[in-house]
């Protein structure tokens, strides 16, 4: 992570009475983060307190990250069973990702991007392809 500090950045809100402070990203048009130090806003509530804030700008601190690829998912079935729960916690202790499709919304699994799935064979569960 690179820092860089700019002594001459003095915009901002009149209400800073001290250090400011503004984080960018080198993808990002505007600052991400701004912040700093305003003793003097509590008088206009009647008494002056060290206060320190600072506000971000969540839409901008998401699209400066880049986006997280995905990997494909297995689909599994929602079981309580003994050897289905054994073979699921093997395949995510392998680091892939299992889905487990409830009963009844077997046409909502679109959305994981299962590429394979988790199906009992001759007493085995082995992963097939979809």
């Amino acid at each position: 992570v690179a820092v860089s500090f700019d002594l001459a950045d003095l915009r901002g809100y009149a209400y800073y009475s001290g250090a400011r402070f503004s984080i960018f990203s080198p993808d990002a048009v505007d600052a991400l983060v701004r912040g700093g130090r305003y003793d003097e806003v509590g008088a206009a509530f009647g008494r002056k307190r060290p206060a320190v804030g600072f506000s971000l700008d969540v839409k901008a601190l998401v699209a400066a990250v880049p986006p997280r690829q995905l990997h494909a998912a297995i689909r599994a079935p929602w079981s309580e069973a003994d050897d289905v729960r054994k073979a699921i916690a093997g395949l995510r202790a392998k680091g892939e990702t299992v889905v487990c499709v409830l009963p009844g919304h077997e046409s909502e699994v679109d959305e994981f991007q299962c590429d394979r799935e988790l199906l009992q064979v001759a007493g085995q569960w082995v992963v097939q392809a979809i």
